[in-house]
């Protein structure tokens, strides 16, 4: 009997199933503000050098005239935001007069900030602009590369200590590095609290989706995979609204990191997954959780009978397979679970690296940035819906593939919308957003359901460091835009298409398919596909050549 078939008995998706999933995805939500949080705290805003103090002869003490003698305007009319005269030239002021070739030099004296959006940001805190512009991209790659860096140690330790003691300190580590980004005085201090809080992204997502999916009955992890992707969705929204209450970098960093200093407190109570408790001989704590869910599914009766060797049988077959420690080596000692990973990588990677091109500089559209926050997000909800269902009634496989197949033909189409259309162009770009977050959000459950629980968070871990590999690369794929306009959505579309043919042709249905707890489980359901596809092409065969002697064949 598999496992899966224990968790019916006490109860299938019960109240423990409930609260425990949005206690895991209340976190998950506010987790998603951080991922975009730089578009506001770091958002480009216009400027221009500071206007040097008043030289002998001035004529006029209005500081509009002195912009105008002060600064070289570019073909718009808008003032260079890097440049100024060595000298006024007050003949500027006179109308229908321009001048040629006078020196100019850079901004010596610093830089004014349009504060009218944004009140201060770490561009304008440390004049992020100009020569050190390259900055701000620096600090988004180095939270990016925290993220990734996260994937592969939380994913590695959770397989080895637990899925609970890795999120718990990833709560501390998020709750305190958050608070601290917010007080530091320092570019170099920010840069390195925010790769402690990159680190934290992978921890908590991996462990609260294996938590989840670990304690969910096999017709209850679709449904819990997809509430995942709608706490991203409440979390974009979230983000959208108080950023647009508070516009101050510093407490908006605040606002959105001290909440999981409170998820801290009540994750203790948070029980391990019995899953791996059993595969590492915790029997009798897993017998102790699994009664605390039976009484609280109503099922106080059926966990009382339940003994450490009832709780054993239920993947005691498996046991004499599971070795004590595992390497990253196992993810591609095996055919089965090396196909498995090779596919998964592309996957994650294309993903990733399409999504965050997408996602990561809405202030290109040229609408207001709250806005399109907030329609990025919005447009997740339908999606999602048409994800749950098609997850549920067709599969993983077909749902993911033709995910990220449309929003690569999507981001490719909006080439051949004109730029001043940014309206539809926003439209189009957040459509495709949109079916790039229901297939990752479908990925993580895909993801998690093909890899045995023996090695589960090895691969996710392993598989998620290619998504973060894709965000470090996405701003890279966007930089081509300066050699041609087109390369970098041709660039994305493409790896979203290609990434949909590979699941499409390469990896298995896992719908309604009961969890793998080995790999060499894993490795028999693979061998014994092959065998059921010819018994069922030899039946039909028979079945041909049968209608081919029939009596109506004859009368044709």
């Amino acid at each position: 009997m598999a496992f899966t078939d224990l968790l019916d008995t006490l109860g299938g998706v019960g109240r423990f199933q409930l609260v425990y999933t949005a206690l895991l995805l209340l976190p998950c939500g506010l987790l998603a503000c951080h991922n975009f949080l730089q578009n506001f705290t770091a958002a480009a805003v216009p400027h221009h050098c500071q206007l040097p103090p008043s030289h002998t002869g001035a004529t006029t003490n209005d500081s509009g005239a002195w912009l105008r003698a002060t600064i070289p305007l570019d073909q718009h009319g808008v003032p260079e935001p890097c440049q100024r005269f060595t000298e006024p030239q007050w003949a500027l002021l006179s109308p229908n007069t321009s001048v040629y070739g006078v020196a100019t030099e850079d901004c010596k004296d610093g830089w004014v900030y349009d504060r009218s959006v944004f009140p201060s940001t770490i561009v304008m805190e440390w004049d992020l602009v100009c020569e050190a512009r390259t900055l701000r991209d620096l600090a988004q790659s180095i939270y990016m590369a925290g993220v990734l860096l996260g994937a592969a140690v939380f994913g590695s330790l959770a397989d080895r200590l637990g899925r609970k003691v890795p999120l718990v300190w990833s709560y501390l580590q998020l709750g305190g590095s958050g608070a601290a980004t917010a007080y530091t005085d320092s570019f170099s201090a920010y840069c390195v609290f925010r790769f402690l809080m990159g680190m934290t992204f992978s921890g908590i997502i991996l462990n609260s989706l294996s938590l989840v999916v670990e304690w969910m009955p096999t017709r209850g992890r679709t449904v819990a995979g997809i509430l995942l992707g709608f706490s991203f969705t409440v979390g974009q929204l979230i983000l959208a609204g108080v950023a647009y209450l508070i516009r101050p970098w510093r407490w908006l960093q605040f606002a959105v990191s001290a909440p999981f200093l409170i998820f801290l407190l009540y994750s203790w109570w948070l029980p391990e997954s019995s899953r791996w408790l059993l595969l590492h001989g915790k029997s009798q704590q897993a017998l102790r959780n699994l009664q605390k869910v039976a009484a609280m599914n109503g099922r106080r009766a059926e966990g009382e009978r339940l003994t450490k060797e009832v709780v054993s049988s239920y993947i005691q077959s498996e046991f004499a397979s599971v070795r004590t420690s595992n390497s990253i080596l196992d993810l591609f000692r095996t055919p089965a679970i090396r196909k498995v990973t090779c596919c998964l990588m592309v996957v994650w990677f294309s993903n990733s690296v399409a999504y965050y091109g997408l996602a990561m500089d809405l202030q290109k559209f040229g609408l207001s940035i709250y806005l399109v926050q907030a329609l990025f997000g919005i447009v997740d909800i339908p999606a999602m819906l048409v994800a749950t269902t098609t997850m549920i009634y067709v599969g993983r496989r077909a749902t993911v593939a033709s995910f990220l197949i449309l929003a690569g033909l999507m981001v490719i189409a909006n080439m051949f919308v004109p730029e001043d259309m940014q309206t539809l162009r926003t439209a189009q770009a957040a459509l495709g957003k949109g079916c790039l977050a229901s297939s990752f959000i479908c990925v993580y459950l895909f993801t998690g359901e093909l890899y045995p629980t023996e090695i589960r968070q090895m691969g996710m871990g392993f598989t998620s460091v290619n998504a973060r590999l894709g965000g470090l690369a996405a701003p890279l794929v966007t930089t081509l835009g300066e050699i041609s306009p087109v390369l970098p959505p041709l660039g994305f579309g493409t790896t979203s298409i290609l990434a949909g043919l590979v699941v499409l042709c390469f990896l298995t249905e896992t719908r309604n398919v009961p969890l793998v707890e080995t790999i060499a489980e894993m490795e028999r359901r693979m061998k014994e596909a092959p065998s059921k596809k010819e018994a069922e092409e030899k039946s039909e065969e028979i079945a041909l050549q049968q209608l081919g002697t029939s009596p109506l064949k004859e009368t044709i």
